[in-house]
C-alpha cells in the first residue's frame, strides 16, 4: 500500500475514533450535569449573562490588567494599603516569589508578613497532587505552607478537596472587600516567570503573556464570599460574611465560578456558570471570536467553533485563537483539536491559529501563553482562570468575570491587538474583521514564511507551528474523557 494512502487511512481513523470518543465524552458531561440539575449550562437561555446568582451587578470600576508586570504591581500597591484583611486563593505560591523589579524587590513572603502586623492574611491554595508524579506535589505545598507562614501572622491553608487528576486553580485577591483582582496570574515561578512586560523582552527564561481584572464596587463581594465559602469549608473557621460596597464606577459585571459537584457541602450541586457563559456567548457571535488561553480541548466549545466556521454567520466572520507553542501539558490535546477546526473552515480562510515568541537568536524564545480571555464581537468580554478544557469548565474550582460593556471590552481587544501586534493603538481602531485580515494575516504569514526559509523571526506574532488535518484528532477528546470519567 502507498504511503500516502497508508497515512490517509491512518488519519480517517483516528478522526472516526475521535468523533466517538467525543461524542462519549459530551454525553456523559450532558447527564453529569442533568443529575445535579444544571443541564442549562449546554443550553443556556438566550439572554446576555448566566442564570442564578451571583447576578451581574452594576456600579462597578473595571481595570484589565495585561501581564504580569502591570498587574503584580497593581496587587502589591493594595496589599501594602489594606486596612482590614487580604484574602488569597491560588493553585501554587512561592514565598520567595518578586511581584515587582523594585530595587529590592517587593518578595511576596516579606510583603504578606508585613502586612500581617496589622491585619489579617488568609491564603487558600490547593493541597497539591496526591500522586508525587505530578507538581506541585502534597509534598511540595506542605513545604509551600511551611515557607509562607512559619514565623509570621500568615494563615495558610491547603485544600484537599479535588476530583481524582483535578485540582483548585482559581486566582483571587480580596481586600479588605473594598478591592479584588480575578484573572489567571499565579504568584509563583513555577513553569515561568509571571513577571513579565507587555512588549516580552528577550529574557534567560521564558517570557508570559497573562491577564487580571482589578474590581472595585458592588462585584467584589461577590469575589469575597468565594474565598469565604471555601476558606470555611477547608478550615471549619467561620467567617463574617463580606461588605456590601457602593457604586465605584459605571460597568457592569458578573462573577461566574466552576464548583464541581460533590466538592463542598454547602454547594452539593456545584456551579458551572463559565461553561454557560461562554457557551451563550460564542453561539451568539456574529461577527468574530476572539479567544487567548493555554488549552483549547473542550469537545463543547470546540463543537460551537465548528459550527461558526461551517456556517460562518457572516461572509467576513473571523476566528482567531492565540494559544502558546507547547502548553506545558496537552499540547496534542490541543493541536488535534485545532485540527477538526482547520477541517471545519475548509479553506474558508476563517481561523486564524497564533502564538507569541520574544524575537532573538534563531527560533526566538517562546513566549508562554497563559492568559484566558474571550471576547466576542467587541460585546462580550470574560478574564479570569478558566481554561478551554475539561478540567477548568467542569472539574476544577474557576472564578472568571464577564462584562458586556462596549467601552471596556473594545478598549481591551485594542490593547491586546497593539500589543501582539506591535502597532498603535489607531492602527487596530477599525472594523475588526479588516484588521485580521489587513494585519494579522500578513504578519503571521511573514513570519512563517521565515521560519520556512530558515530565517529568525522578526516579530512576536507568529503562526503556531506544527498544525494540519491530521495532528492527532483523536488526542483531545480522548484526554476528555479520561479526565472526567
Amino acid at each position: 500500500m502507498p504511503a500516502t494512502r497508508s497515512k490517509d487511512l491512518v488519519a480517517q481513523a483516528d478522526g472516526l475514533v475521535g468523533r466517538g470518543i467525543e461524542w462519549l465524552t459530551v454525553s456523559h458531561h450532558r447527564r453529569r450535569l442533568s443529575r445535579v440539575g444544571w443541564a442549562s449550562a449546554l443550553d443556556p437561555a438566550a439572554e446576555p449573562w448566566a442564570a442564578g446568582e451571583p447576578r451581574p451587578r452594576a456600579g462597578n470600576s473595571v481595570r484589565v490588567m495585561v501581564d504580569g508586570g502591570q498587574a503584580l504591581a497593581a496587587m502589591t500597591t493594595e496589599i501594602r494599603a489594606a486596612r482590614s484583611h487580604i484574602h488569597v486563593t491560588g493553585w501554587h505560591l512561592n514565598p520567595a516569589f518578586a511581584l515587582t523589579n523594585e530595587d529590592p524587590p517587593a518578595v511576596l513572603r516579606a510583603l504578606l508578613a508585613e502586612a500581617a502586623k496589622g491585619v489579617r492574611v488568609r491564603v487558600l491554595l490547593w493541597a497539591g497532587a496526591p500522586i508525587p508524579l505530578f507538581r506541585p506535589s502534597r509534598k511540595d505545598m506542605r513545604r509551600v505552607q511551611r515557607d509562607l507562614s512559619q514565623g509570621n501572622g500568615i494563615e495558610c491553608a491547603l485544600d484537599a478537596r479535588e476530583r481524582p487528576m483535578h485540582c483548585h486553580h482559581d486566582k483571587t485577591i480580596v481586600i479588605d472587600d473594598r478591592v479584588a483582582f480575578v484573572g489567571g496570574i499565579d504568584l509563583t515561578d513555577l513553569g515561568g516567570d509571571r513577571l513579565d512586560l507587555p512588549d516580552h523582552p528577550t529574557r534567560d527564561g521564558i517570557g508570559w503573556h497573562d491577564a487580571a481584572v482589578r474590581i472595585e464596587g458592588p462585584a467584589v463581594e461577590d469575589v469575597a464570599n468565594h474565598f469565604r465559602q471555601r476558606w470555611q469549608a477547608t478550615t471549619a473557621q467561620e467567617l463574617a460574611a463580606p461588605e456590601a460596597q457602593r457604586p465605584a464606577g459605571d460597568i457592569e459585571i458578573q462573577v461566574v465560578r466552576t464548583i464541581p459537584d460533590g466538592m463542598y457541602r454547602a454547594m452539593p450541586r456545584g456551579e458551572f456558570r463559565i461553561l454557560e457563559a461562554y457557551v451563550a456567548a460564542l453561539r451568539s457571535a456574529s461577527k468574530f471570536i476572539y479567544l487567548e488561553n493555554q488549552f483549547l480541548w473542550s469537545p463543547e466549545i470546540l463543537a460551537i467553533l465548528r459550527m461558526k466556521l461551517r456556517n460562518p454567520p457572516s461572509d467576513s466572520f473571523r476566528l482567531v485563537v492565540l494559544l502558546p507553542a507547547r502548553a506545558n501539558n496537552g499540547a496534542d490535546d490541543t493541536r488535534g483539536q485545532l485540527g477538526t477546526l482547520i477541517e471545519a473552515d475548509a479553506g474558508g480562510q476563517r481561523l486564524l491559529a497564533c502564538t507569541l515568541v520574544a524575537p532573538g537568536g534563531q527560533a526566538g524564545r517562546p513566549v508562554y501563553v497563559h492568559a484566558k480571555i474571550g471576547i466576542v464581537d467587541d460585546r462580550w468580554l470574560t478574564v479570569g482562570s478558566a481554561n478551554l478544557n475539561e478540567h477548568s469548565l467542569f472539574n476544577d474550582t474557576e472564578v472568571n468575570v464577564v462584562a458586556r460593556d462596549e467601552g471596556l471590552v473594545r478598549d481591551t481587544r485594542e490593547r491586546l491587538w497593539a500589543e501582539h501586534l506591535d502597532v498603535p493603538r489607531a492602527a487596530v481602531a477599525g472594523e475588526p474583521t479588516e484588521v485580521i485580515d489587513t494585519l494579522w494575516k500578513p504578519t503571521v504569514q511573514q513570519q512563517a514564511d521565515r521560519r520556512a526559509r530558515g530565517e529568525a523571526p522578526s516579530h512576536r506574532l507568529t503562526t503556531l507551528p506544527g498544525l494540519s488535518k491530521r495532528s492527532g484528532l483523536i488526542l483531545g477528546p480522548l484526554q476528555g474523557l479520561t479526565v472526567d470519567a
